[in-house]
């Protein structure tokens, strides 16, 4: 096997985007079909009351046309009909026996029913290890490397399914996992020395202040050359992305939300999306869900649908994602169109009429470390998405900043807000490490109403 080759596969890669691909996804979607209406269940009832044949499939767009879109309200539904039985509500939803599924992992559930991630051996070795592969190829991960796993085990398709699918390539694995806190993930690293950090973005910042503390060492001594960060904005906003660059000395990578991963391009250009033929891809209108066309700079709610699955099942699923993508050649030179996240639906805001998302404000923070630490909280009031300004947001200052050098930073923050985002911010001062460290995923809001149960 040709190491130096550009791509993990050879054969499909390179027909990212081409009249060819198009062709092999429009079959997929055809056969996809033809087998949930036999299996009969959820997909079956929606294509027959739609009166979508899979077998006389024109086109895609005859697909987006008649086939509804899923999300947490569909799957609630499915569940309240089958009187909660999850199995139950499961075989309704895959084009499988129950009995051949190896792996069921599940979202926290904490907004409402768990979602499954249903695994049969063909799902998690064709679907989800072979984008897995084909990321870490073009990062430059191979046999050679030991990845260091710090996402949660029990982390739905980042935990255990994550952990597997990276010895695709051969990789040897370190799943420590978050559970494994600080002092244990930083042990299992300095006997093994992984070469590659797989994990959230906000601990490895985290790790940034822990290791002198507990290894003795600087984070850039911990040798890591690939820091692979997904389940949360980090790795895709610049500032963010210096920092953690400038720390460990290694190149970092954004994955997720769908089958994505970055390039190594010294600027970040989105990630790339890698499953043309296992996935196909599309957005909509937030409000209206009408289809939007993949044009460069087009943004939009992001849809998929599973290519080749069979427990992994996703019929223009929505998992309340935006995504603005780009079509223009990468300067990468690689194939793919990419994307970058925008915020999730569900966090957007809306001050005096100006949508903003946390992974913006974000940004913004981190532009003025080591003045902030980097950590924040967006206090909210009120459910949004609309705020009553001005938008509070709790910023950790800097060690060693002056009282009296607060309100001016302070209004240098917001002035930087101001340009860049439209908003008018009030930064409320916390005390270096007084906002509570995630070791899972970082926390953005704090709210003072009552959650609707």
């Amino acid at each position: 096997m040709n190491q130096e080759r550009p791509y993990w596969n050879m054969e499909m890669e390179p027909l990212y985007g081409t009249p060819q691909m198009q062709e092999i996804q429009l079959e997929r979607v055809r056969n996809q079909l033809i087998r949930l209406r036999a299996k009969g269940g959820y997909y079956a009832r929606m294509m027959g009351r739609n009166k979508l044949d899979p077998e006389k499939l024109a086109g895609l767009d005859e697909f987006k046309d008649k086939a509804e879109i899923f999300n947490k309200a569909t799957w609630k539904k499915i569940v309240d009909d089958c009187e909660g039985d999850m199995l139950e509500a499961l075989d309704e939803r895959i084009a499988c026996s129950l009995d051949d599924l190896i792996m069921i992992a599940t979202t926290t559930g904490t907004t409402g029913v768990p979602s499954p991630y249903a695994f049969t051996n063909r799902d998690l070795w064709e679907f989800w290890g072979e984008y897995t592969a084909r990321g870490c190829w073009r990062a430059g991960i191979r046999a050679r490397d030991r990845v260091l796993h710090c996402f949660a085990l029990s982390m739905v398709i980042a935990g255990l399914p994550a952990a597997m699918a990276f010895t695709k390539v051969g990789a040897a694995v370190l799943p420590v996992g978050a559970e494994g806190k600080t002092e244990r993930i930083l042990m299992t690293q300095g006997m093994w020395k992984g070469t590659v950090y797989l994990g959230t973005p906000s601990l490895l910042e985290y790790l940034i202040e822990q290791t002198p503390q507990v290894f003795g060492k600087g984070a850039r001594d911990l040798g890591f050359k690939f820091l692979v960060c997904g389940a949360e904005p980090g790795a895709g906003i610049p500032e963010v992305k210096h920092k953690l660059e400038t720390f460990y000395g290694a190149k970092i990578f954004d994955i997720g939300a769908g089958l994505g991963f970055s390039c190594a391009h010294e600027e970040y250009q989105g990630m790339h999306w890698l499953g043309d033929d296992l996935s196909y891809y599309e957005l909509v209108d937030p409000d209206t869900k009408q289809p939007i066309p993949m044009t460069n700079g087009a943004r939009g709610e992001m849809l998929m649908t599973t290519l080749c699955t069979d427990g992994l099942i996703s019929i223009r699923e929505s998992a309340g994602d935006v995504h603005e993508v780009y079509t223009d050649p990468c300067p990468c030179g690689l194939s793919g169109f990419r994307y970058k996240v925008i915020g999730r639906a569900d966090d957007m805001l809306k001050v005096k009429g100006v949508m903003v998302y946390p992974s913006h404000i974000k940004g913004v923070i981190n532009d003025f470390v080591p003045q902030v630490t980097g950590e924040m909280r967006i206090l909210l009031d009120e459910k949004p998405p609309r705020v009553v300004p001005p938008l509070k947001i709790k910023v950790e200052h800097g060690p060693g900043i002056p009282g009296g050098r607060l309100d001016e930073l302070a209004n240098e923050i917001s002035d930087a807000m101001s340009k860049r985002l439209k908003i008018n911010p009030r930064i409320i001062w916390a005390e270096p490490g007084s906002l509570e460290r995630s070791i899972y995923k970082g926390k953005i809001f704090e709210k003072s109403y009552e959650e609707e149960k």
